[in-house]
C-alpha cells in the first residue's frame, strides 16, 4: 500500500493503494509509521506522492459504511494518527500532488510543508459538506493557516473542489507543474530548503507550525465522538449513499 523511494537523503513514500489511493485503517498505519520510523532511517526530508490520478481520494467510504460505531472510531482514530505524524514530522515533507486530493487527500497535503500540484483538471479541496459531514475546527485549522480565514470559510462551507490553477493562485498549493514532474519540484524545494544552516531552520519550522500541531492535539476522543455523532444523520446517510452510488460507476 506503500512504497518508500530513496532519493539520497530525501525519502519520497508513495502511496500505492489504486485506484484512488483510498485511505484505510492498513495504509494510514502504515503512512504513520513510515514517517515516524523516517528519520531514524537517515531521512531529512519526505515527499508524499500519489498516483497521476489521485494523490489520494481521502477516506474509503464504502468502507467505512460497513463498519458500526465502534470500528468507524477506531477507523478515524487511525486517520487522525498519520495527520498528527505529518504534522509533527521533524523534518520537513513535501506533497506530489500528480491527481485529485478531495477530503483527507486535501487533509494530508495541508500537513505537508509544501505542495506542488499537476497542471490540468485535478481538483482539490475539503469537500465534506458535499457528502454530509460537518468539518471539524482542527481539520479547518489546516486550511485556514494555508489560504486565510475568510477564504477558508467560503470553501469549507460550499464543499469546494477547486482546480489546480485557482488552488495555486489562493495559496492552497505552492507550485505547479506537469504530472511526471511534481515530485522531481517537491524534491527541488527541499534541496533547496536542506541547504540552510540546519539547526535554525528546523527550529524555526517548528515554531511556525505549532498553531497546527496544537489544533490537532486538541482534538481528542470525545471531539471525535461529537463528529461521529452525525454519522446515522438522514444527511449524512443519504449524502454517503449518493456517493457509493457514484463511485460504483
Amino acid at each position: 500500500m506503500l512504497q518508500v523511494l530513496h532519493h539520497g537523503p530525501i525519502h519520497e513514500i508513495r502511496l500505492a493503494r489504486p485506484p484512488a489511493n483510498a485511505l484505510n485503517g492498513d495504509l494510514l498505519t502504515q503512512l504513520r509509521d513510515t514517517v515516524l520510523a523516517a528519520p531514524g532511517n537517515g531521512a531529512q526530508g519526505l515527499i508524499l506522492s500519489g498516483g497521476p490520478g489521485f494523490f489520494s481520494g481521502g477516506m474509503d467510504v464504502p468502507v467505512l459504511m460497513a463498519l458500526d460505531r465502534s470500528a468507524l472510531m477506531v477507523a478515524w482514530q487511525h486517520f487522525f494518527a498519520a495527520v498528527r505524524a505529518l504534522a509533527k514530522s521533524p523534518i520537513p515533507v513535501a506533497a506530489a500532488i500528480g491527481g485529485h486530493a478531495p477530503a483527507g487527500g486535501c487533509v494530508l497535503a495541508l500537513c505537508c510543508d509544501y505542495r506542488v500540484m499537476a497542471l490540468g483538471p485535478s481538483r482539490i479541496g475539503l469537500n465534506e459538506t458535499q457528502v454530509g459531514l460537518a468539518v471539524p475546527d482542527a481539520i479547518q485549522q489546516l486550511m485556514r493557516r494555508v489560504v486565510g480565514t475568510y477564504r477558508a470559510e467560503r470553501l469549507i462551507v460550499a464543499g469546494a473542489m477547486i482546480d489546480s490553477a485557482t488552488a495555486e493562485r489562493i495559496g492552497l498549493v505552492d507550485e505547479l507543474t506537469d504530472a511526471e514532474h511534481v515530485a522531481v519540484r517537491a524534491a527541488h524545494w527541499l534541496e533547496e530548503l536542506l541547504a540552510l544552516p540546519r539547526a535554525p531552520m528546523l527550529a524555526s519550522r517548528a515554531i511556525a507550525r505549532a498553531d497546527m500541531i496544537k489544533a490537532l492535539d486538541d482534538f481528542s476522543d470525545a471531539d471525535l465522538g461529537r463528529f461521529l455523532e452525525q454519522w446515522d444523520s438522514p444527511d449524512t446517510q443519504a449524502a454517503m449513499s449518493a456517493l457509493m452510488a457514484r463511485l460504483k460507476k
